[in-house]
């Protein structure tokens, strides 16, 4: 009698499905329905299976596309499929950590995680200061979507080792999708031009910038699974096979701040090598801000005669980078960062709020400043800098707070790094810091933390980082929700 039950349940089922697609195909002229059991999939993935939605989002993340994509009239934006599955997600995990009254406390009490209470909660202070509180909530909420399930869900999936390999596989052969697609439209436009190559990764990945950037988090990554000698040849083959085609997409994304990025992480990797102490690294780092900010008159007089324009040529497209007498590009961010300093000044304390500097920058720009790509409407990105957006939008405490989280992720990656015996562990690690370092570095030069390309493998590496810390201390974890509900991850 059951197995009789539900024959004529799924007919029922299947009869009410094909009738609203005749419904919505005749009267309304639209296919929406058919996306009903995606949908209904991936609902039912969430509840049984978390692990797996989570790595399915990850595979999604490069492949998104923004709403406006498919209707331009719209006048507000997200990332589709990924955002609306990770809003799921959040509402889940809330509803879950209420039914089982709690969450792991050695997560939420870890270094790492107070700093991020610090940078969640002035933010979320600032937005409801905001002069456009709306934007601000909703700017919050994204944050919090990507912190719950690739930070504090992240810490429990990536406690798996097996799921950072899945996570660097699925993001990465996703990556392979958008690559080639970007070199067909490059191709056919000429790989001598370097304009096209700052759009033809579009619509996945908005510009050159954030699609060099992504390319750059990944190779240290590549380069380890690939040099490491722990692994099966035929899996060493096919990293360094895709690590050849990433370092080729990064020469010709024409991405300079991912060029400098990378070269700075391999600083990086090269101190951690030689085991340098982070005191006196950071008091050398302190020092060569300070000697940099008593010299700026002079360092700017030397940068102005620089007239290198960007070029097809690498050395010609290298030297450019300093230009800051006629190359629009690099003269057009000097003039998104001014306008967050005088944004700062009129507001220190509480900012304009978060996600508000699009909207408000506008006013700010000076005539003598303004280049020929300048515009009121940030259609060419925001800030430009993951330090300057929140001095502008969440005031002198909104970059410190970045600033703070970001010292303490690089802190406590290199002491894990240090304490690591294993060496798979240390080459994940590593990997993992390095990654981080670039998308720091080039954090001076632009911001992308407000989407799922960047958001996704950033806070999915902190979380890496978090939990190696735990084991190389010899301290366990629980599930994130008590042991009774096995399969919410």
């Amino acid at each position: 009698m059951a197995k009789r039950s539900k024959i004529i349940l799924f007919y029922i089922v299947s009869a009410l499905f094909i009738l609203l697609n005749v419904y919505f195909v005749i009267e309304k002229e639209t296919l929406v329905v058919g996306i009903l059991p995606i949908v209904l999939a991936f609902v039912l993935v969430a509840i049984f299976k978390m692990d797996k939605l989570l790595l399915s989002i990850v595979f999604l993340t490069p492949l998104s596309l923004p709403l406006r994509e498919l209707f331009p009239e719209l006048s507000f934006d997200m990332y589709l499929p990924t955002e609306p599955l990770l809003v799921g997600v959040l509402l889940l995990f809330i509803f879950k950590l209420f039914e089982n009254k709690g969450f792991e406390k050695k997560v939420l009490t870890h270094p790492v995680t107070i700093v991020l209470w610090f940078y969640v909660g002035w933010m979320f202070i600032t937005a409801l200061t905001s002069t456009m509180p709306v934007v601000s909530i909703k700017y919050w909420l994204s944050k919090t979507w990507f912190l719950a399930a690739f930070y504090f869900l992240g810490v429990f999936l990536y406690r798996d080792k097996k799921n950072i390999y899945r996570f660097l596989a699925l993001y990465c052969g996703a990556f392979l999708i958008v690559i080639a697609y970007a070199w067909v439209r490059h191709f056919a436009l000429g790989f001598h031009n370097t304009q096209t190559a700052h759009f033809v990764m579009n619509p996945f990945y908005k510009d050159h910038t954030s699609y060099g950037a992504m390319l750059a988090f990944f190779i240290p990554f590549l380069m380890g699974v690939t040099f490491f000698k722990g692994f099966k040849g035929k899996i060493r083959f096919i990293s360094g096979s895709v690590l050849v085609i990433f370092i080729a997409a990064l020469v010709l994304s024409f991405s300079r701040a991912a060029w400098l990025s990378l070269v700075a992480g391999g600083g990086v990797w090269l101190i951690m090598k030689l085991k340098l102490r982070f005191r006196p690294l950071f008091i050398t780092a302190v020092s060569v801000l300070a000697i940099i900010f008593v010299f700026q008159t002079q360092i700017l007089m030397l940068l102005e005669q620089n007239d290198q324009e960007s070029s097809a040529n690498l050395g010609t497209h290298i030297s450019s980078m300093t230009n800051i007498t006629s190359d629009a590009s690099n003269l057009e961010r000097l003039n998104r960062w001014n306008c967050a300093i005088r944004m700062f000044e009129e507001r220190p304390i509480f900012g304009w709020g978060p996600g508000t500097y699009m909207f408000k920058y506008a006013p700010f720009q000076l005539t003598k400043n303004r280049t020929i790509i300048s515009t009121n409407s940030a259609d060419r990105g925001n800030a430009h800098s993951e330090y300057l957006g929140p001095l502008a939008e969440s005031g002198l405490l909104g970059m410190i707070s970045f600033l703070l989280l970001s010292i303490m992720i690089l802190y406590t990656g290199i002491h894990v790094y240090t304490r690591a015996k294993e060496k798979e562990i240390k080459m994940i690690v590593s990997s993992a810091i390095i990654g981080i370092t670039t998308y720091l570095v080039h954090g001076f030069l632009n911001n992308f933390l407000d989407t799922d390309k960047a958001s996704v493998p950033f806070w999915s590496c902190v979380a890496i980082i978090v939990i190696f810390d735990f084991y190389t201390k010899g301290i366990s974890i629980a599930q994130p929700i008590s042991s009774q509900n096995q399969d919410f991850l």
